[in-house]
């Protein structure tokens, strides 16, 4: 029993010791298998037109991120405000920078965080603006249905996301091939 005791220790041990060399890639590959794609296709549908589409958000922007304030004004852009412009501007990037950035590696920790605020706002947004809360796509934690669109799906976005928050970048990283927030 000693010898199988003793056995565990060591080969856990082992783990522990490595564990953000294997949580951090395993979290990063994850995410870019996952969640990069959803991200950046979400993000295209928010661009304006032409070549200077980053700085012009497209309608479709405003009833996503808005939906409440576009019905107002009867689905016109052009009747928002430069806050509403700001803030589907900084949306529509905050999707194509923030997950790169966590796939390569560079400024991990803090990319994480600002995803984590992207999801919990995405969250209140689909909650609030858009009525999603029905019990199918609410959800409901600790019953037998792990399919529902938001506390579900979304809670596993900010563990995987507050994982790199903890363990930072992993050896195969920007930040530490930058020799930075190891």
């Amino acid at each position: 029993m000693n010898a199988l005791i003793s056995f565990h220790n060591s080969l856990f041990g082992i783990l522990d010791r490595h564990s953000s060399l294997i949580l951090g890639t395993l979290a990063r590959f994850v995410f870019a298998a996952t969640l990069l794609m959803y991200f950046w296709r979400s993000a295209w549908t928010k661009l304006g037109d032409g070549i200077f589409g980053i700085f012009r958000p497209s309608d479709g922007a405003y009833v996503q991120i808005f939906p409440k304030a576009m019905e107002a004004v009867t689905y016109d852009s052009s009747q928002l405000g430069f806050f509403h412009w700001l803030v589907a501007l900084a949306g529509t990037w905050a999707e194509f920078i923030l997950p790169a950035l966590i796939v390569l590696g560079l400024l991990t920790r803090l990319s994480a965080i600002g995803m984590i605020g992207f999801v919990f706002l995405q969250s209140a947004t689909d909650i609030i603006g858009h009525g999603a809360s029905d019990p199918k796509t609410l959800g409901s934690w600790f019953d037998k249905d792990a399919g529902s669109l938001i506390l579900n799906q979304r809670a596993f976005r900010v563990f995987l996301l507050v994982v790199l928050v903890v363990k930072g970048a992993d050896p195969l990283s920007a930040d530490r091939a930058l020799g930075r927030l190891q």
